[in-house]
């Protein structure tokens, strides 16, 4: 057992006694389950009151009033609702969810991984659940396409692998959704970017910046296109392009379009490149890409260069640098036979800023660098970063010490923020006043 291990089941669920009367009740309201109606609301309420009714033909009546109600929300959660992480999915403190098999199922909590006591029946009561996740949406999981990207009522991002591509059984992931929606004060609070980012980024982004987003795994990417989106003035056509929707935009004027999987008989997919293509049809102002991952890349970037100006889109990469080699990389995806140095400069004309954020050692977010793509020299792309993320050391508690500086270089393209209304003085770029 790993040694960050917590608790999160009520301990009087594990007694075996509440777990006889549980599966016991269970038992008795499953045939009934096929006669319950109307709406869900309803069949929820219905199915309470059977259980309850279960529970007192059992005999079991002097049970205090607490571990009864517990017992019928765990008797609920495996009927109707997603078994054991049900526990998980109302912690708003949990931020993911990592199903490993029925014995292992891990959480992020305050940036830190932790194993809990959860636990299913077994491989085919994990099933179950991600049968009652993608059912509803029209998606599946087989043999033949053993995974699956999701998302649940409240917004939460899930992704599914099963056998044969899983070896160790099923696998759930869930990014759980933040009711209350992050914003750039919160990120000054958490000390993910200063002020003086905050009101560079937005004036980058009301001035109508190409921004790339990169980053790797749960550093923070989805979360920084959700504060930069804020940024978008109210009277302009938007149009979201995931492959499943996250992105919470505040703004009136919003289109929110999402990937299809295939049909059983392999036809009427829908892909983020065929989304990109038809967005462009649509008279955008902005265009926001949850993700460039594959032919969209090119298709995204000759959007950019022909008059689509201010879009926003992420990429997984580990530096801007880095970033840049992704999306030549991607975009070759495209089937389009372009030389590399004319597929740099479509690149070098279309971005025009990177923000790059990292997961640190500690688990903590931060935009450790924000890139300007300048253009060319020769046939490598120049960047120049603009700030930068300086670790001085790490503290007793494991925590990374170092601050967000600006480099001393005020962007090529400050003129079009002047322009815009942004006049940024000297102590924005670390020029003094």
């Amino acid at each position: 057992m790993s040694n960050n291990y917590v608790k999160v089941l009520p301990p009087i669920l594990a007694e075996t006694r509440v777990q006889q009367v549980k599966k016991r009740i269970i038992e008795l309201v499953t045939p009934e389950m096929q006669k319950i109606t109307g709406s869900k609301s309803a069949s929820h309420e219905n199915l309470k009151q059977q259980l309850e009714a279960a529970m007192n033909s059992l005999g079991v009546q002097n049970m205090p009033a607490e571990v009864r109600e517990q017992i019928i929300a765990s008797a609920l959660a495996d009927l109707i609702g997603y078994g054991p992480l049900e526990w998980l999915l109302h912690d708003e403190q949990i931020n993911e969810i990592m199903v490993n098999g029925p014995d292992m199922v891990f959480i992020e909590r305050n940036s830190e991984l932790w194993e809990t006591d959860i636990r299913f029946e077994s491989e085919n009561h994990i099933m179950q659940i991600i049968d009652r996740i993608l059912l509803p949406l029209g998606r599946r999981v087989d043999y033949d396409n053993p995974t699956a990207d999701a998302r649940l009522p409240d917004g939460s991002r899930v992704n599914i692998a099963i056998r044969p591509v899983s070896v160790n059984g099923p696998l759930i992931t869930i990014r759980k959704f933040l009711r209350n929606k992050m914003t750039s004060e919160d990120f000054i609070a958490l000390g993910t970017m200063t002020s003086y980012m905050a009101t560079f980024l937005q004036a980058c982004v009301v001035s109508r910046m190409n921004i790339l987003i990169s980053g790797n795994t749960s550093s923070g990417k989805s979360t920084m296109l959700n504060v930069l989106s804020t940024y978008i003035p109210e009277n302009e056509r938007i149009i979201t392009i995931e492959d499943a929707v996250e992105l919470q935009m505040t703004q009136r004027h919003v289109i929110q379009m999402e990937t299809k999987l295939p049909s059983v008989d392999g036809t009427g997919a829908v892909t983020i490149r065929d989304l990109v293509r038809n967005a462009l049809r649509m008279r955008p102002d902005r265009l926001v890409v949850g993700e460039v991952r594959g032919g969209e890349t090119l298709d995204m970037l000759q959007a950019m260069n022909t008059g689509h100006s201010g879009s926003l889109t992420t990429v997984h990469a580990n530096t801007p640098r880095d970033a840049i080699a992704r999306l030549e990389t991607t975009a070759l995806m495209s089937g389009i036979d372009l030389p590399v140095t004319a597929l740099r400069r479509q690149i070098s004309s279309a971005l025009d800023l990177i923000v790059h954020m990292s997961r640190l050692p500690d688990g903590s977010r931060k935009a450790t660098q924000i890139t300007e793509v300048v253009g060319m020299e020769g046939d490598i792309v120049t960047l120049t970063d603009i700030y930068k993320f300086h670790q001085t050391g790490i503290s007793p508690e494991g925590k990374v010490k170092g601050d967000l500086r600006p480099t001393g270089i005020r962007p090529v393209f400050n003129p079009r923020l002047e322009v815009a209304g942004f006049k940024l003085g000297g102590e924005y770029f670390g020029l003094g006043f």
